[in-house]
C-alpha cells in the first residue's frame, strides 16, 4: 500500500509546474520587471484602445478575456496547441490572427513553450507565480531566425502572465511588448 502511495504521489508531482524558487528573481530582466509592475495599467488602457476594434474582434476578445482563471494544480499543458495572438492598442485598436501551431515541452525543469508557425514567433519557459497563474518569460523571433536566449536584449525579450481557461485552454498576456501594440494575448486552445 505505501508502494503504491509513492508510486502515485511522484506521478501527482511530476505533472505539477516547478515551484517559485527564487530562479526566475536570478533571470528576469529590470525591463521585464517593470513591464510586470505595470501589467494591470497597461491592460486596462490597452482593453480601452481595443474597444475602438471591430465588432467581430471584440467579440472574440471579450469571449477570451470573460473566461475564469483556473488554478494549474494537476493541468498538463504539455503537447501541440493551436495558439492565435491578439494585438491591443498601439498602432492598431485590435488585431486578431488567426491559428498556428504551438508545442509546450516539458525537459523536466518546468514548461516550455515554442509558436511553430507564423512569422512572428516566441519561445520561452513558464514560472509559478501562484496557484492561478504562471510567468512566462521568452524571446521573440521571425521564421526563419533562431530564437536568441532570454536575456539577449529589449527587442527580444518576452514577458508575461499565463492563466489556465479550461481542461483545453490557456492564454498568455504579455504587457507593453517591443513593437507594434500596447498589449498582446497568445490564446491557446487544444
Amino acid at each position: 500500500m505505501l508502494r503504491v502511495t509513492l508510486i502515485v504521489s511522484a506521478m501527482l508531482l511530476a505533472a505539477l509546474p516547478a515551484k517559485a524558487d527564487g530562479t526566475i528573481l536570478k533571470i528576469i530582466t529590470r525591463q521585464d520587471s517593470e513591464r510586470l509592475a505595470g501589467y494591470e495599467t497597461t491592460r486596462k488602457q490597452a482593453l480601452e484602445e481595443a474597444r475602438r476594434g471591430a465588432a467581430q474582434d471584440l467579440a472574440i476578445l471579450d469571449g477570451i478575456i470573460a473566461r475564469p482563471d483556473l488554478p494549474f494544480g494537476s493541468f498538463d499543458m504539455t503537447g501541440d496547441w493551436k495558439c492565435r495572438t491578439l494585438k491591443l492598442g498601439g498602432n492598431l485598436p485590435l488585431v486578431v490572427y488567426g491559428w498556428f501551431k504551438c508545442r509546450v515541452t516539458d525537459d523536466g525543469s518546468g514548461w516550455q513553450l515554442e509558436k511553430l508557425t507564423g512569422s512572428q514567433r516566441t519561445k520561452g519557459r513558464f514560472y509559478t507565480d501562484g496557484d492561478n497563474r504562471l510567468t512566462y518569460l521568452g524571446s521573440g523571433y521571425i521564421a526563419g531566425e533562431t530564437a536568441l536566449p532570454y536575456g539577449s536584449g529589449a527587442e527580444t525579450d518576452e514577458v508575461g502572465y499565463a492563466y489556465r481557461t479550461s481542461d483545453d485552454a490557456f492564454r498568455i498576456e504579455f504587457p507593453a511588448p517591443a513593437k507594434e501594440s500596447r498589449f498582446n494575448i497568445l490564446e491557446l486552445a487544444r
